[in-house]
């Protein structure tokens, strides 16, 4: 039996949308989970997506259908977060016009404001190279990276490295404000 890239057997190509719903519905949420560190927040994310890509091809599903899913939800997740950075702002900005009162304990996890940094910079990064590293930290190997992006899998090592780079450059800059 042959095995892919990842020494698994091949999947069968999905030929309805429920089968596809039933085979991608992990990888789906694990890509959205790799961007907003949310179980919940990713399946909302994933549940939009598949409502999405329903509704733009019901039953006929296209040559790919995981390359068009693996790149609407880290689209999806991406604004998620955005909107969420948007609402967070907002809230600072209400409680700096608010009456004082003790500080809050969270505000004062470390890990949360780890968890911040590196969300800011994932947000300042060019959307390509965030949905790179989304896709690669979702567990995607070069070839998965390759079809989902539409690019050569030779291309997928360099771009990884750089949009690597780019996200500590922007941590690096966020942590000195």
């Amino acid at each position: 039996m042959a095995l892919d890239d990842r020494g698994r057997p091949p999947q069968r190509q999905p030929r309805t949308f429920d089968e596809l719903f039933l085979q991608e519905w992990p990888r789906v949420v694990g890509v959205a989970q790799q961007i907003t560190h949310s179980l919940a927040r990713s399946e909302e994310v994933a549940q939009e997506t598949f409502l999405a890509f329903y509704r733009r091809f019901g039953d006929s599903l296209p040559e790919r259908p995981g390359a068009w899913l693996y790149r609407a939800v880290a689209h999806g997740a991406l604004n998620a977060l955005r909107g969420e950075d948007r609402r967070r702002l907002r809230e600072e900005r209400d409680a700096r016009l608010a009456p004082r009162s003790a500080p809050d304990p969270g505000d004062l996890v470390a890990a949360r404001e780890e968890v911040l940094l590196v969300r800011r910079a994932l947000l300042r990064l060019r959307e390509p190279q965030a949905t790179l590293l989304a896709l690669r930290y979702g567990g995607f190997s070069y070839n998965e990276m390759a079809q989902a992006l539409g690019l050569p899998v030779t291309q997928i090592g360099t771009r990884l490295r750089r949009a690597e780079l780019q996200l500590r450059k922007e941590i690096d800059h966020a942590a000195r404000r």
